[in-house]
């Protein structure tokens, strides 16, 4: 039989692990992780909370800051409901038992790029993290929410009518069905696409693949953020080096320590994130240098060890002593604006689907999100969840007439495990030669041909064969049941999405001929009136939304 819940919450960062807190105590929750807790681009987040709760700040300021960010994209409405619940989320979180920093009774607020006020929380320089474990050990401890891990959601199930109606998922080496009156996608952002990205290595675009084959409506997946300072040292990953610093005053400096970034914005290092990175590519194309340097030792020394702890251990296990010398930074892919339209209660296009978080596209973001607003997202509107009626939504949940319960016995090809992992390798490279922070027609199109051949590959794979015409109710086992099979069948997942979402961005940033956020083009370097619209992808089709007023 198919196992059945009330709602599943497909992902485990702040979005998934909030959203699930959220639902009425009454359902019976699914909490679908492809890891063990907690794993997730949450979980590595270092900046913090950006909430309106300082004396000199309010609301209208952090609307306006959003607005400027989102470069003409952003949803009023949306934005405003985002800042003004900001600070009840935050209430919720101290009353969790998250432990923000403090300045004496009130919460420590710092300043990050692009923001006219100091409003943004934090917890040292490891604020996912302290969010993340505080909301995981309250999941642990509900009876109404059932943690299912490690699992890996393949697929969307539509009933009959074209309601959503449960997943596919690999759980070990067994794939099967799970069914729930609700679906909530949660899984975060596709930065593992580019080769170079300070996401972990969960972040494949697992909701945005599956919500796109199942023919939800998504909007403006061109727009990618590249954060500007991720560590670049040969043999190391692309750690994030916080926002944060800068606003506590680290310097971007070039080899001979000029500060550069002034160069191309009059707010030089405190720019918008798209700005930044694009000042540091231009400088070390003119340069011919493989990285800038971030510089921080003009912050107190005691500032520096209370702030940042986690960026000062890091560096050291990688022999760069901070308070001697600037850290070796390069700009990374980090977050993703795009994703599933959903309207301010989370639902999308598909009767009983939800999206929230970086998975979603809510209209806060806009072309270029705000620093620190990306958390506060996934609380907001993870919030809305609490008031999803499922008993009502669903008339025909729970039927029977396709759980025909078929198992099948199947094995995994030598074909498929080296497709898999050429795939794998090769498909990064080739999206961030020719949609990173800088793009051309020419390198977009020779892309998308590439993208095409490799995903004709892929799904002629006899791997490929077997799962993509799954039917609900049955089930596959793959022999031998062991560890490796197991890690195959994800990573063939994980590859099928890189590949959706790589097509996805690559179509849409040859769609959007002008540069917006974080979207540019150096054959369109200019932003252009009439594109001040959105990009609207449904299932072949792209097509603009109509002309947005400012």
């Amino acid at each position: 039989m198919t196992e059945k819940f009330d709602v599943l919450v497909i992902g485990a960062g702040a979005a998934g692990l909030y959203t699930a807190l959220c639902l009425p105590e009454h359902l019976h929750v699914g909490s679908i992780n492809k890891n063990t807790l907690p794993v997730s681009a949450s979980d590595w987040a270092q900046g913090g909370i950006a909430a309106a709760i300082a004396p000199e700040d309010s609301a209208a300021l952090h609307v306006q800051d959003t607005l400027a960010a989102g470069a003409g994209l952003c949803d009023l409405a949306a934005v405003k409901f985002l800042v003004e619940e900001a600070p009840d989320c935050i209430d919720s979180l101290v009353k969790m038992g998250v432990a923000f920093d403090r300045a004496g009774p009130d919460l420590a607020l710092t300043l990050e790029a692009a923001h006219s006020r100091r409003r943004v929380l934090h917890s040292a320089d490891t604020t996912g993290k302290a969010v993340i474990g505080t909301l995981t050990a309250k999941v642990l401890s509900r009876q109404n929410i059932q943690v299912v891990s490690p699992a890996f959601a393949l697929s969307l199930w539509l009933d009959k009518t074209g309601r959503c109606a449960g997943i596919s998922t690999i759980c070990g080496t067994r794939v099967k069905w799970l069914q729930a009156k609700a679906v909530v996608l949660a899984t975060g952002g596709g930065g593992q696409v580019f080769a170079q990205t300070t996401n972990p290595s969960v972040s494949t675009g697992d909701g945005v693949a599956i919500g796109w084959r199942a023919g939800a409506l998504l909007r403006d997946l061109e727009f990618v953020q590249f954060h500007p300072t991720a560590l670049s040292k040969v043999g190391a990953p692309r750690f994030l080096i916080s926002e944060a610093v800068r606003g506590e005053g680290a310097h971007l400096v070039d080899s001979k320590g000029y500060r550069f970034a002034f160069d191309y914005h009059p707010n030089g290092e405190l720019a918008p994130r798209d700005v930044v990175s694009r000042a540091i590519f231009r400088h070390l194309q003119k340069t011919g240098e493989p990285h800038v340097w971030l510089d921080l030792r003009p912050i107190a020394v005691d500032r520096l060890r209370y702030r940042f702890p986690n960026i000062i251990q890091v560096c050291a296990d990688w022999g760069i002593d901070i308070f001697s010398e600037p850290i070796p930074v390069t700009p990374a892919a980090h977050y993703w604006m795009g994703g599933i339209v959903a309207d301010k209660f989370n639902q999308t296009s598909i009767p009983g689907l939800y999206a929230v978080g970086e998975t979603a596209s809510t209209g806060v973001h806009g072309a270029n999100r705000l620093a620190s607003n990306s958390l506060l997202e996934c609380l907001v509107f993870g919030a809305q969840m609490a008031h999803l009626e499922v008993e009502s939504e669903n008339s025909q949940a729970f039927t029977d007439d396709e759980d025909v319960g078929e198992i099948w016995e199947r094995s995994i090809s030598q074909q498929d495990i080296d497709t898999i992992e050429k795939l794998r390798v090769e498909l990064p490279s080739l999206v961030w030669q020719s949609a990173g922070i800088c793009r051309g027609m020419r390198d977009l199109e020779s892309a998308i041909v590439q993208v095409d051949l490799w995903r004709q590959e892929f799904a002629s794979l006899p791997l490929s064969q077997t799962l993509n015409f799954l039917r609900p109710g049955q089930i596959i086992d793959f022999s031998p049941a062991d560890a490796e099979n197991s890690s195959v069948l994800r990573n063939w997942g994980e590859v099928g999405n890189l590949l959706d979402i790589s097509y996805l961005i690559l179509k849409s940033a040859a769609f959007r001929t002008e540069s917006r956020g974080g979207h540019y083009r150096v054959d369109y370097p200019l932003t252009d009136r009439d594109w001040c619209r959105h990009t609207l992808i449904h299932q072949s089709n792209w097509y603009k939304s109509g002309l947005i007023e400012d």
